[in-house]
């Protein structure tokens, strides 16, 4: 074979490598970042809503969604990884993230990070706290309309003979659990109650008596669409996804009483280990695009204020009466939740028969 042919096979070669690792190139240059999120329902419709979408308009960055459990879960995972997160953006509860944000666990989330935080309801955004509300939900009665006929019109409906021993609540800390305490307090004549929960903690020990489970399974919509139970305390938005489901016994009601707004907060984890990556996901999360769609996905409230919902998707996500809604500051209570925790461990759980 000639050099000249052989210098042509060499050439060739080294052309055909080049145009392997050109083709390559995306793939490698890809960037992983994790996210951790609520489980089971929240992460399915989450990531069809807001991950993947993300994922499509930014092919260079791929989002592991990573599922510990609850907000207290995800905290503690976090902190256990504080010397070398793994985790690059996170959400919790706002009360439990609020102490994420003390214990420095946390990066800003500000206009360095996302233009659409001075689109953000002025609820979704704490001064000195690290942390953007992402969603916003109402306390409602999850029931069993096989058995309560009518949507109940007071939380006194929890107390109801139908329902005896098949109540299924959630026990603080959980945020469920407190915000219950929160209404009881209210309906108690309470005026104080982001200091002071004590008249709600007392009727919660008129109705622990009542109670069949304070630690719900698989979760209190499980329980209800099963018919173990047949009244609790939970979130809307899930609420109204179970009540839609082909032969559901499951719905959901606002007591005239009033609710109040839960809120979830997305953080940007301090020194992790894609902080450019994370900040591009926390902006889209943050973005109209993403809280339209995951609102009408699964009917928790819009943070941002361009959100546009459906008349539909709006109806079942927003109160009727607005001004029913209780003024709850959450940082506030985060000051009294171990306080409330010991009193409901000490007071309430064991009074359960």
């Amino acid at each position: 074979m000639s050099r000249i042919a052989s210098a042509g096979i060499a050439s060739t070669a080294v052309a055909a490598t080049i145009a392997a690792t050109l083709i390559a190139a995306p793939a490698a240059a890809q960037t992983t970042i994790t996210f951790a999120g609520y489980t089971g329902l929240y992460q399915d419709l989450y990531t069809k809503a807001v991950i993947e979408p993300f994922m499509t308009a930014n092919p260079d960055i791929k989002v592991v969604y990573f599922a510990p459990g609850n907000s207290a879960a995800i905290l503690g995972t976090l902190r256990a990884q504080k010397s070398a997160p793994q985790i690059d953006v996170a959400m919790m509860d706002i009360s439990i993230a609020k102490a994420g944000s003390d214990e420095n666990l946390f990066d800003p989330i500000d206009e360095k990070v996302t233009a659409h935080v001075k689109d953000l309801y002025p609820q979704a955004l704490m001064p000195g706290v690290n942390l953007a509300g992402m969603t916003f939900d109402s306390l409602v009665l999850v029931y069993d309309k096989t058995i309560l006929k009518e949507p109940p019109k007071s939380w006194r409906a929890l107390w109801a003979p139908a329902v005896d021993r098949k109540v299924a609540l959630h026990g603080a800390p959980d945020i469920l659990g407190i915000a219950l305490t929160v209404v009881m307090e209210k309906i108690a004549g309470g005026t104080d109650w982001n200091h002071n929960l004590d008249k709600g903690v007392k009727e919660m020990e008129t109705l622990a008596p009542h109670v069949m489970t304070w630690d719900p399974k698989p979760d209190l919509w499980g329980m209800v669409m099963s018919q173990q139970a047949a009244i609790g305390a939970g979130y809307n938005a899930r609420s109204q996804v179970f009540a839609d489901q082909p032969g559901s016994v499951l719905a959901a009601s606002i007591p005239d009483e009033g609710t109040l707004f839960q809120i979830n907060a997305v953080t940007l984890v301090k020194n992790a280990p894609q902080p450019a990556a994370a900040r591009k996901l926390v902006d889209y999360m943050l973005s109209p695009v993403a809280q339209k769609a995951f609102a009408e996905a699964m009917f928790y409230g819009p943070t941002n204020k361009k959100a546009e919902l459906s008349p539909e998707a709006a109806k079942r996500i927003r109160p009727a009466d607005m001004s029913k809604v209780i003024d709850v500051d959450w940082l506030e209570l985060a000051k009294i939740r171990d306080k409330l925790t010991q009193d409901w461990r000490r007071r309430v759980i064991p009074l359960s028969k």
